[in-house]
C-alpha cells in the first residue's frame, strides 16, 4: 500500500514536471530587459525566449515576433532550443513509462519484477530528463550574468534573468526528484522475497508411507506357524 502511495504521489509529480518543462520551453520570458543607467524609467519592456522575441508598451499592449532564422539567435538560445525539446520529449515518455510501471496497471501483467524494471527506466528517463532542463536554463544564465557585468557592452544590451529560468531549475529539481523516487521505489520493490510454501501431494505421502513399510519376512511367518 505504501509503495502504491508513493508511485501515485510521483507520478503527479512527474505530471507538474512534464507541464513545468513544455512551459518553460514555450515561454518568452528567458532573457528580459535590464532597467540599469540610462534604462531605469523606461515604458518598453524586452523579453527573449527560445521561438519568439516580445515587446511590452506601458504594462498594456505586448507584441511578439517569431524569429526569422535560427542561426539568427545567440549561440546559447540554439543549443536551448534543442536541449529543452529533447527534454520536453522525454519526460513525455518518462510519464507514459510510469502508467505502464505502476501497481494498479494490468496491461503489462501482474509480474512484480517486470514492473519494477518499468518503474527504473521510468526514474532513469526523468533524471535525464531533469539534467536536459538545467543545461540549458544554467547556461543560459550564466550567459546573462557574464554580459551584466561586461563592461564592454552598451547598456541597452544587457539582460536580466527571465522567470522562465527561474521556472526551469525548480522544474529541473522536480523531475531529478521523481527519478530518484521511482528507482528508491523499484529497489524496495525488487528487494521484496516472497516465500510459499508447496504442500506436499496426498498421493506422495501416501505412497512414500507405503514403501517406508516393511513386509514380513518369511522367517518371521514361520514363527508363528
Amino acid at each position: 500500500m505504501a509503495i502504491s502511495a508513493l508511485q501515485i504521489a510521483g507520478l503527479v509529480l512527474g505530471g507538474i514536471g512534464l507541464v513545468g518543462a513544455l512551459a518553460v520551453t514555450v515561454m518568452p520570458q528567458w532573457k528580459v530587459s535590464a532597467f540599469i543607467g540610462s534604462n531605469i524609467v523606461t515604458a518598453e519592456n524586452q523579453w527573449q525566449g527560445l521561438w519568439m522575441s516580445c515587446i511590452r508598451h506601458m504594462n498594456i499592449r505586448m507584441q511578439c515576433k517569431v524569429y526569422d532564422s535560427l542561426l539568427a539567435l545567440p549561440q546559447d538560445l540554439q543549443a536551448s532550443r534543442g536541449l529543452m525539446c529533447t527534454a520536453t520529449v522525454v519526460s513525455i515518455l518518462a510519464f507514459m513509462t510510469a502508467i505502464l510501471g505502476m501497481k494498479c496497471t494490468q496491461c503489462t501483467g501482474e509480474d512484480e519484477k517486470v514492473k519494477s524494471y518499468i518503474m527504473l527506466t521510468s526514474g532513469v528517463m526523468f533524471i535525464v530528463s531533469g539534467i536536459l532542463v538545467i543545461i540549458p536554463v544554467s547556461w543560459v544564465a550564466n550567459s546573462i550574468i557574464r554580459d551584466f557585468y561586461n563592461p564592454i557592452l552598451d547598456m541597452e544590451l544587457k539582460r536580466e534573468l527571465g522567470e522562465a529560468l527561474y521556472l526551469g531549475w525548480v522544474t529541473a529539481l522536480v523531475l531529478i526528484l521523481v527519478g530518484a523516487l521511482f528507482c528508491c521505489v523499484c529497489c524496495c520493490t525488487g528487494n521484496k522475497v516472497s516465500y510459499r510454501y508447496t504442500m506436499p501431494h496426498p498421493r506422495t505421502t501416501h505412497k512414500s508411507s507405503y514403501t517406508e513399510k516393511k513386509s514380513p519376512s518369511v522367517y518371521s511367518k514361520s514363527q508363528y506357524v
